[in-house]
Formats: C-alpha cells, structure tokens, sequence
C-alpha cells in the first residue's frame, strides 16, 4: 500500500505560539569566538502555497547525470536511488526559507543556506541576521518578527553561527539577490518532520556523525542541516536537542 500524503502544517496562530513558547523555555547554548569568526542566520517561518514556491528552477535544466555528479561528494548518495538533488514540490503550508548559494561565490558556491551572513563591526548577532534578511532575499525585519534563538554552531570553516527565528505573517516576498543568492525557496514544515528525518552518517575523517536533513530529493547537511533539525526538535516539537556536536560533510569543511 503507498504511503499516503502527509499534511501541510497550517501557518496560524496556534502554530506561532507554540513556536515561541518552545524557544522561551530554551536555554541557548553560546560558544566563543576563540579565533573563529561570528556569524549569524534567520529561520524564517513564513505561508507558501505548493503551486506558487514549489519549482526548483536551478535544476530543472540538468539531466538526470549531471543530477547524480553534483550528489557526488554527499556521503551515502551514491547509494541512494531516491536522491535526485533538488526540492521540487517541497512546499505548501507553514515553511522556512532556504536559499541555494550561487555558483559564482567564493565559499560554499551552490550549498544550501539559511539567509545570514558575517558580522560587521560593532553588530550584535541579531543585527546583523536583520541586514543579511534584507541584503540577500530583501526581507525587512523588525523586533515583532522575532521569535526567538536557538544554540550557536561553531563551523569547520571557522565560524560560530547563531540562528534566530523570526515569523512572517504578512505578504513581504522574499526576492533573490543574484549578487548572493542563486534561488530562494519555501520548505515545508512537513519536510522537517518527515519519519526519515534526520539521517546520520559516518565518514572516515572524522568520529562524529554527519547530520542530513532530507528535503525533498535532496539532503541538507550542517551548518544549514544542524540548525534545521534544532529548529524542528527545539522549536516544533518542544525538545531539549543540541546539535553543536554534529559533523559537517568534508565538503563543507572548505
């Protein structure tokens, strides 16, 4: 028998308060600079409708080969049959934003991204996860969108990202910066909570498990995938999870 459907999570009252009184009973785990740099992102909680954000334009040209060599450094994609590389069809319902790098930039070209960036001089953490929102995907945050944090994760690549999460009630669009930001995309919640997420690896370089989160044909993995599953555990299902402890894919390490 198929599996049927699972539900779109609807983007209302209810949901938005039960998001900010899990994040209010959350003690957020800070980690020092020691030498890296601070970052920070927004988990944008916003409505999406699954004909109007559900295309995945940046793969729709590939075939399914060029499909396969872009999964190619993902551990465990070889194998897996069901992994196609893009998020087709992924909304509907209360959704985060995500955004796929573009290939043009120097770090992380392509990788999936929550809309953030590095701290400028003299920013706090949430200023400066306000003017990435409005620099990348033209999003202007206040105060009242704000509904709270989650820990800090400190990355491979030299960073310690603190994550906010902010609700979007009303109809701002979020529109791309091509400059920073090939595609910008409406997930649903339903992704996050799929019964096959989330998915840990082991790799050889390293002892600790590589978190993947499952989107639709594609996996998205730490920083981006940690502070996902954290979102969903923390913040949607009301537990205490912390995640600084999980590994990067080696191609994210760069």
């Amino acid at each position: 028998m198929p599996t049927p459907p699972r539900a779109d999570v609807a983007h209302d009252e209810a949901l938005r308060e039960r998001i900010a009184a899990n994040l209010a009973r959350h003690e957020v785990r800070r980690h020092p600079a020691q030498g890296r740099k601070h970052a920070a992102v927004a988990v944008i909680v916003l409505d999406s409708d699954a004909e109007l954000h559900g295309a995945d334009p940046e793969f729709s040209g590939l075939n399914a080969e060029e499909r396969r060599q872009m999964l190619a450094e993902v551990p465990g994609a070889v194998d897996d049959p069901t992994l196609t590389g893009d998020v087709e069809g992924t909304a509907g319902g209360a959704s985060v934003l995500l955004t796929r790098r573009g290939s043009h930039l120097r770090g992380h070209r392509g990788q999936w991204a929550l809309p953030g960036g590095r701290m400028d001089a003299g920013e706090t953490a949430l200023e400066a996860a306000v003017r990435e929102c409005s620099e990348e995907v033209g999003l202007e945050l206040t105060g009242d969108d704000l509904l709270g944090q989650l820990d800090d994760y400190p990355t491979r690549s030299g960073y310690v990202i603190s994550p906010f999460v902010f609700w979007l009630s009303d109809d701002r669009e979020p529109v791309a910066n091509p400059a920073e930001v090939a595609s910008v995309h409406r997930v649903a919640l339903r992704e996050l909570v799929r019964p096959d997420s989330p998915r840990f690896v082991s790799i050889p370089e390293s002892d600790r498990p590589v978190v993947q989160v499952p989107i639709g044909g594609d996996l998205i993995h730490a920083p981006t995938g940690a502070v996902l599953y954290q979102f969903r555990a923390v913040a949607y299902d009301g537990l205490n999870t912390r995640v600084d402890e999980l590994e990067q894919p080696v191609f994210a390490w760069r």
